[in-house]
């Protein structure tokens, strides 16, 4: 592996996230509209966390959602974290109520009539999305952007049910909203540059580190964390236990691992009760309600502090299901067969024009995923390790499963020797109205 620097390193990450906001297929001079009000759909987790970005940037927010408790708990839940930023001495105590004050609690999606910006928060069901959204096309004013904040669904697909495809984007927060600082912009089909340029210029008012990427499953984050979670999952059946994958992800530098991730997001994402899903093994944890760390028991069981704790119960479950007995594998395999697959994944983001360059995917997994810091991001790591030896790897991944195949531009590249942080690709391609 090629060795650098924590200058170079530290360098390359500066450089980075400098050309991150840069967007050369914007047509020359692009005018931004004016963001004065903003409205957010759903006051949970997401719904409150996007709110705080904005109030704490002086901008009016009115928040909706379908009824008065769940309203005010999450008032309640903003008002919480203000109060606690407070106390540690962030800003001063009364700068809590001013920022309190500029959000404005409605019931009725008929509030958001007068917003600049709207952000849909709710939880991921397409229907609902594409409900909301047709509703919204009657309500908003002319020249009102329209926004999801998805995590993974077809942008396209929700953007088709309003008259006015240009005005939409996807504006991927990641959670929780008001401390993460990364925020995947997601370019639509027929999304307008000027929609763009307000978008990037609006995360820089915000204080988010904004990248732009376009529409595919799980857009550049997810996709790659997808392409993870399914090879922790794949070793599962070769008998390697939860923590031990865990552990060799931690020792690499990541604060969690595959499985500890799964927990603190919860198990049942996505699941319902006696559902049969492409992932038996966590199925039958959720039947036993073993659903991560909110219940205590997940892939871990987990003490009053929340500390994991390799569990006989999940041994006992992979066990029967897999019929495999635990075994041994080093952590530099483990590492090899779930960060490779990160990195294929990624040269296929490139390939389709997903992404604008590569270092915007190291901006990406540096500041939304954890990557550490010293490894300079997925892309910068991958030419440490070298092509060939990528290659390798994915041969024999893509040997078990064909989904795992090595990327074509991989293949030209162990011809050429190149570098991954050198892909052109020719920038973010979209077509427009």
């Amino acid at each position: 592996m090629d060795l650098q620097s924590k200058e170079t390193i530290a360098q390359y990450i500066a450089n980075a996230g400098a050309a991150a906001w840069q967007v050369p297929q914007l047509c020359e001079g692009t005018q931004t509209r004016s963001i004065q009000k903003v409205g957010v759909i759903g006051a949970g987790t997401m719904g409150g966390g996007i709110s705080m970005n904005f109030a704490t940037a002086g901008i009016e927010v009115t928040i909706v959602d379908q009824n008065q408790k769940a309203l005010d708990q999450g008032l309640g839940v903003v008002r919480g974290n203000y109060q606690r930023s407070a106390d540690k001495g962030r800003f001063p105590q009364n700068e809590v109520e001013s920022r309190m004050q500029r959000l404005n609690g409605q019931l009725s999606l008929q509030a958001l009539s007068n917003c600049d910006l709207i952000i849909e928060a709710v939880f991921e069901n397409m229907d609902l999305k594409r409900q909301i959204f047709s509703t919204l096309d009657e309500i908003a004013k002319p020249g009102a952007i329209l926004a999801t904040n998805t995590s993974a669904l077809d942008i396209d697909e929700i953007a088709s049910v309003t008259k006015r495809p240009e005005d939409f984007i996807g504006l991927h927060f990641f959670s929780p909203a008001n401390v993460m600082k990364l925020l995947e912009i997601v370019r639509a089909e027929k999304t307008a540059d000027d929609v763009v340029a307000t978008c990037m210029e609006l995360a820089k008012t915000i204080n988010k580190i904004a990248t732009l990427v376009g529409v595919c499953p799980g857009f550049v984050g997810n996709r790659i964390l997808f392409a993870r979670q399914g090879q922790g999952q794949k070793l599962l059946y070769k008998g390697v236990m939860p923590w031990d994958t865990d552990a060799a992800m931690k020792a690499f530098g990541f604060k969690m691992g595959n499985f500890q991730m799964s927990d603190l997001a919860g198990l049942d994402i996505g699941w319902s009760k006696g559902a049969k899903t492409d992932n038996p093994i966590r199925d039958a944890l959720c039947e036993m309600d073993r659903r991560g760390q909110k219940t205590k028991a997940g892939y871990y069981d987990y003490d009053a502090a929340r500390t994991p704790i390799p569990s006989e119960i999940t041994e006992i479950i992979i066990k029967d299901i897999t019929g495999v007995e635990p075994t041994h594998m080093s952590r530099d395999q483990i590492t090899e067969t779930c960060i490779f697959p990160m990195i294929n994944e990624a040269l296929k983001i490139l390939e389709e024009n997903k992404a604008q360059r590569p270092s915007d995917i190291d901006i990406i997994w540096l500041n939304g995923y954890g990557w550490p810091a010293d490894k300079g991001g997925l892309m910068y790591y991958a030419d440490m390790v070298g092509v060939k030896e990528i290659l390798k790897k994915m041969e024999e991944l893509g040997a078990e499963d064909p989904a795992y195949a090595p990327a074509k531009t991989l293949r030209k590249m162990a011809q050429n020797s190149s570098k991954f942080t050198k892909i052109d690709t020719g920038g973010l391609k979209t077509t427009r109205s």
